[in-house]
């Protein structure tokens, strides 16, 4: 009866000790789900940046390549030819001795389109022999350049027009179509394709400007209050490719027109050909 007392007393001193002993292992679990919760939330970030940065933009770019492709090819498809006119009992006329001048070649120019509406196909051969992209009217970030496509400015020149044609993509998600834009080299051939045919036009310079400096999207590019005087290509995109306040942009001159009759232009067979001034 003497012994139980004591003994009573151990117990309930050990039990406590084993329950003091067992409160940091408790702790400590916690503190380990919470770290493994936190290493796979940064393992999914890391994936996520990498979808955004490679593996989405592959893919993206790829299925916009195609799309491209099939544009192109639908406006090279040959239109059935005209029907023979009847022969005539009337005389052929005689030719003519005085000498006839050349007729000065037409550059056809679409009309602005509705927004969103997919009117070009935009060729670099510096970035590759499937680099190509569709171009749609307006640059609206959400049904446009994050589409993938390449957004035309509505208040600018169209292809072949006198002025400024101004073009806008991402570098960076969506396909990033103007991802090596810092890449081209003086005299490299920007190709746009419409129905009526290929413009092409050489890269002159590229420029850095901070994203309120509006003036790159002016008849003459940075000439305040001067009249347009030429033909002239801008591209424009985000520099470095994360930095919203920044902008990148590429200037090119108009070279020339061929008639979608005539097929692809030799532009197209090689990134740099010489420009001409």
């Amino acid at each position: 009866m003497g012994d139980t007392q004591p003994r009573t007393r151990r117990v309930h001193r050990e039990a406590g000790s084993s329950a003091a002993a067992a409160a940091p292992r408790r702790r400590v679990s916690i503190l380990g789900v919470l770290g493994e919760v936190l290493i796979t939330a940064g393992v999914v970030a890391l994936l996520y940046v990498s979808w955004q940065m490679w593996i989405g933009d592959w893919i993206i770019g790829a299925e916009k390549h195609k799309e491209a492709s099939a544009l192109s090819q639908s406006w090279m498809t040959p239109s059935p030819a005209p029907a023979t006119p009847e022969a005539s009992d009337s005389p052929t006329p005689a030719p003519s001795d005085s000498p006839t001048a050349p007729a000065d070649p037409v550059i056809p120019v679409q009309d602005q389109q509705e927004h969103g509406t997919q009117f070009g196909v935009m060729f670099v051969p510096r970035f590759g022999p499937e680099w190509q992209f569709t171009i749609a009217s307006g640059t609206s970030r959400t049904d446009i350049l994050d589409q993938g496509e390449i957004g035309h400015y509505n208040d600018t020149a169209m292809p072949g027009g006198v002025g400024n044609t101004v073009y806008a993509a991402h570098r960076w998600t969506s396909g990033a179509p103007f991802d090596p834009i810092d890449k081209l080299v003086i005299g490299d051939a920007i190709v746009i394709q419409t129905p009526d045919g290929w413009y092409t036009y050489r890269f002159r310079t590229l420029e850095y400007v901070q994203d309120t400096q509006v003036e790159v999207l002016l008849p003459v590019p940075q000439q305040v209050g001067v009249a347009a005087n030429g033909r002239y290509l801008t591209l424009t995109s985000c520099a470095p490719k994360l930095n919203m306040l920044e902008r990148i942009i590429a200037y090119a001159v108009f070279e020339d027109f061929t008639p979608a009759a005539s097929g692809p232009p030799a532009s197209l067979a090689a990134p740099t050909q010489g420009a001409s001034a």
